[in-house]
């Protein structure tokens, strides 16, 4: 939430080690030296900066496979609000991503880097995904809904209301190959007029399943208090949810059909060198059961495990994460007002 383009592994994996100052210690000792502040860096991509990437950080030895030493961070964007949702169209080739207050998607093309509006207004949209037919699938605050854009240019409701009751503001989605369509919804796009419109919320914070086909609607967890990011384990038979609530944590569950059971803290992660919380917000699984983490400051990675092993320091707050690229091993980062990428030793292990 693996390739390389090395020609030498064992000299490189030397390199690396050497550069990342000695992963050989324990996993503790050195995640107690490490710095959360970015390393100063000129972001207008102007001056190159040292490989390794200085803010590509492993906190555990286990994460040094997944760092490629002759990589940068990005940025490749700045300008959004609140920027969210990324999503990756395999078929297109591109990145699509919300900008909540400006009410407006963008889109980023892989050929050429460039980022423009892709969507305006979009309905104060939040999180994206496409689903297997490569249909694009929204949350929108302002509509209280999730949607579907179909092919020739209609828009689907494929959910606005649950016992005859509006949903709070639909926030982060995936879909099951199943076709069983999963999505939380906290009450942050009701909660005042910048990322959509104000108004009183109708029903507890929940999670939701809505299968593809009939679109019948089920209420599968109401455990959380904000219930944010949301994302599959590869096999499929796990599902992580993060609330951003109180007691801000992660929790994950056994999927059985259209319920969850077995439900049970993951993991409740800090800031790396001090005993701070932060909540994690969007996620996405790598093809080893990984969990690449939203989080202030920018990404951390957990283990299938729930142990910290890596984390990617940005200068802003990272809302959401999504693996793209033709290899799906190019890290995207909604980070607020920008939207970073690094390539990584690693694939995502979904459609987006």
């Amino acid at each position: 939430m693996s390739t390389s383009n090395y020609t030498s592994q064992p000299h490189r994996r030397g390199f690396l080690r050497t550069a990342l100052g000695g992963l050989a210690v324990a996993p503790a000792a050195f995640a107690q030296k490490v710095d959360p502040v970015p390393a100063p860096r000129d972001w207008s991509n102007n001056t190159p900066v040292k490989y390794p990437d200085p803010d590509v950080v492993a906190l555990d030895p286990r994460f040094s496979k997944y760092i490629i030493g002759n990589t940068p961070m990005q940025r490749l964007y700045t300008g959004t609000f609140w920027a969210e949702g990324p999503a990756w169209n395999g078929v297109g080739r591109y990145l699509v991503y919300s900008d909540i207050p400006n009410n407006r998607q963008m889109r980023l093309t892989e050929e050429d880097n460039r980022v423009g509006v892709f969507r305006s207004p979009s309905n104060y949209s939040n999180g994206n995904t496409f689903d297997y037919e490569g249909r694009q699938l929204s949350c929108e605050h302002a509509g209280r809904r999730v949607v579907r854009y179909e092919y020739d240019g209609t828009t689907t409701v494929i959910a606005d209301k649950f016992q005859g009751k509006r949903f709070n503001s639909p926030n982060d989605i995936v879909v099951h190959p199943d076709g069983g369509i999963w999505f939380t919804d906290p009450t942050y796009g009701i909660q005042g007029n910048y990322e959509a419109f104000k108004a009183d919320s109708e029903m507890k914070q929940a999670v939701y399943r809505v299968d593809g086909k009939t679109l019948a609607i089920d209420k599968v967890n109401d455990d959380a208090d904000q219930p944010n990011g949301i994302c599959f384990s590869p096999d499929y038979k796990k599902l992580y949810v993060a609330d951003t609530g109180t007691p801000q944590d992660m929790r994950v569950y056994d999927i059985d059909g259209k319920t969850l059971k077995n439900g049970k803290r993951f993991v409740q992660l800090v800031i790396p060198g001090t005993s701070e919380k932060t909540a994690v917000d969007g996620m996405r699984c790598d093809k080893d059961g990984n969990i690449w983490c939203g989080v202030q400051p920018g990404v951390q990675i957990v283990t299938p495990a729930g142990q910290p092993i890596g984390m990617i320091r940005v200068p802003e707050t990272c809302a959401n994460v999504c693996f793209g690229g033709t290899k799906r091993n190019r890290l995207f980062m909604t980070c607020s007002q920008s939207l970073f990428s690094v390539f990584v030793n690693a694939q995502g292990a979904h459609i987006c």
